[in-house]
């Protein structure tokens, strides 16, 4: 039985961020909404409420009965989670004067106490909150204080329950990942055995349960995700495997082709279908972006459908789902941004049960999969792409000639980034494509005025874009060499009929997306 540590997510936008650093200890979690909590799972050991966007005041603020949970398992409070248990068991959360955000240090802590062992004295916390504990119930105690927060952590008496105001789960707590550890496995005793190859074991075994000798068919992108999923799939059930490749017509430049022949050298039984130009066709006029993507997620679907239905005594739909696609369709605020990437509608259009084999983990565990299961670096370093493709990077409508431009500027900025040697922060040798979590080229929907040889060009412009991430939620620009950006510039300019104008989005998110569509 995998024991695991249970993560009550109250709205905040770190939660994720909490479940990543809990599984960097080895240590397996679940994030669930704040009212599901499991009672009757026997393997959980801990408990950790995240933040909210909420005051513990607002009538609407999330509020769950801990009395079934208090006692029963140590108890982590963060932010408003802290917050939270002050104010039900009589303590005071007030506005704060001041929205306490950003680098703070530990002014006096209690270095015996077990959620601090190790911790280093005037320590970096980080705060994010427009209220603060102003006073806490009598049967807690303070443990913790900043220079401005004279209640940083509590801890109450004789009891594991902790609160912290801060973000141990960021990377500006200089000592949040030992206040974690501290946590998880001094404090609630995790055995720290999750990890890459016991999740391919426990998984593959699962798989074989599961499925028996049923046929599967799976979707594949050529991404990290499915190609994960599809090997996994392939080593618990071999040929009953049977894969899906759509070329959309918006991949990059010869990708069809190439990823056909690393799936066919991974062993997988793979179709590969050429569909660009139906794409094209009901493409055609189509500039909103929300509509393009929803134009290319039916037309997945009807491509899809239709060649698998040409295979016998199909049972289960296999999709390359991992854990943040869950805990999105989980969402306890319901906002949508836009619609996902994967495609929905599958299972209920084609009778098939719905298989998931990565829905328990994270981007950068589904790498660490890819590596013991032996597969090609080039596959499991792969950036993130978006499902509709190039569709999304093509502001305006969408043409063969406008496809063409764009895969052939993308293609020398990636392989730019491919080639382009440095040094890691460790200083070893790699190269740029390794130091940045996205990169492609957007054509912009305009013309500029240039000059060619003796003649003057009025031809497309081009925008690069690059960032550095762990998770997607929050991204930064790449800070890209200028002898880099220069080169790939005239490399593009020089060898891109059709464009004249090389531009570098220099934009974070937030406030900007990492696509622009």
């Amino acid at each position: 039985m995998q024991e695991k540590i249970i993560i009550l997510d109250f709205g905040s936008q770190t939660t994720q961020l909490i479940g990543r650093r809990i599984r960097e200890l080895d240590t397996y979690c679940e994030i669930v909404p704040y009212n599901k909590f499991p009672h009757n799972d026997p393997s959980v050991i801990g408990v950790i409420l995240s933040g909210s966007p909420f005051s513990v005041y607002d009538e609407n603020a999330f509020k769950i009965d801990l009395t079934t949970i208090r006692g029963k398992y140590p108890i982590l409070g963060i932010c408003y989670g802290a917050q939270f248990m002050a104010y039900m068991n009589g303590g005071k959360v007030e506005p704060a004067g001041t929205r306490e955000y950003g680098r703070a240090h530990l002014a006096q802590f209690e270095g015996k106490n077990p959620l601090f062992r190790n911790v280093r004295k005037h320590s970096q916390v980080w705060m994010s909150h427009g209220d603060t504990i102003t006073a806490i119930p009598d049967n807690f105690k303070a443990i913790a204080s900043t220079d401005k927060v004279a209640i940083a952590a509590y801890q109450a008496k004789n009891e594991k329950l902790w609160g912290v105001q801060f973000h141990p789960e960021v990377y500006h707590t200089e000592d949040g990942t030992r206040i974690l550890k501290n946590f998880v496995v001094d404090i609630c005793g995790s055995k720290q055995d999750w990890s890459a190859a016991s999740f391919i074991e426990s998984t593959v075994a699962q798989l074989k349960e599961q499925l028996g000798n049923d046929k599967v068919v799976l979707g594949l992108s050529g991404g990290v995700d499915s190609s994960v999923a599809a090997v996994l799939l392939n080593r618990a059930i071999g040929k009953n495997l049977t894969c899906i490749f759509v070329d959309h017509g918006m991949l990059r430049k010869n990708e069809f082709k190439n990823v056909l022949h690393d799936y066919e050298c991974l062993g997988l039984n793979v179709i590969g279908v050429d569909a660009s130009k139906k794409f094209f066709s009901e493409l055609s006029g189509v500039t909103e972006p929300e509509r393009k993507r929803k134009v290319i997620g039916k037309g997945f679907i009807d491509v899809f459908d239709e060649e698998a239905h040409k295979l016998k005594d199909v049972k289960w739909l296999a999709q390359g789902t991992i854990y943040p696609d869950c805990i999105e369709s989980l969402s306890i605020t319901g906002t949508v941004i836009k619609s996902h990437h994967n495609v929905g509608g599958l299972p209920e259009k084609m009778n098939l049960k719905l298989c998931e084999p990565l829905r328990l983990l994270f981007k950068d565990e589904v790498r660490r999969v890819g590596h013991q299961l032996g597969m090609p670096e080039h596959l499991i370093t792969r950036h993130p792409f978006p499902g509709p493709g190039l569709a999304v990077r093509i502001l305006g409508d969408i043409t063969p000639e406008k496809v063409r431009i764009l895969q052939d500027a993308d293609d020398i900025f990636i392989q730019g980034l491919r080639d382009w040697k440095v040094k890691d922060a460790q200083g070893n040798d790699t190269v740029l494509y390794h130091q940045v979590w996205q990169a492609g080229v957007i054509l912009l929907p305009i013309q500029s005025v240039g000059v060619m040889g003796d003649e003057r060009t009025y031809e497309q412009a081009v925008a690069l874009r690059a960032v550095t991430s762990t998770d997607a939620m929050t991204a930064d620009w790449a800070h890209l060499p200028y002898e880099f950006l220069a080169k790939v510039s005239n490399d593009i300019i020089n060898k891109v009929k059709g464009v004249n104008r090389v531009t570098y989005d220099i934009s974070s998110k937030p406030p900007s997306t990492i696509e622009w569509e």
